[in-house]
């Protein structure tokens, strides 16, 4: 249950403008069209530490062998979320879908007795 409480955690200071994204470096200097864009919309850069910090818990709290499944998941959602090129709405659907799916599968997780 304490694990499950912490998938509500965000840090308050998260980052804006230049700083670093939770997933990626906002310094880089081959950032895509949405890395750009997380990086300059604290909005979306809100968005990114939430769910790099949800994904970065479940994967510490499932078994090894959901992890792979979790991990391919998200791997197919960065390449749809890449497509959303430098479209806020879109890149705000994204997170938010990508965000629900992990609260689901953070219910999935079994129950210490």
């Amino acid at each position: 249950m304490l694990g499950l409480a912490l998938l509500g955690f965000v840090p308050l200071t998260a980052p804006v403008g230049a700083a670093h994204a939770a997933s990626f470096d906002c310094d880089s200097k081959t950032l895509l069209p949405d890395e750009k864009l997380i990086c300059d919309t604290r909005s979306l850069n809100d968005a990114d530490v939430k769910m790099a910090t949800t994904f970065e818990l479940l994967t510490g709290l499932m078994a090894m062998g959901s992890r792979g499944t979790l991990q391919d998941e998200q791997t197919a959602w960065l390449k749809r979320r890449q497509a959303c090129g430098a479209d806020a709405a879109c890149l705000k659907t994204s997170y938010d879908e990508r965000q629900k799916q992990l609260e689901t599968s953070a219910k999935t997780l079994p129950k210490p007795l």
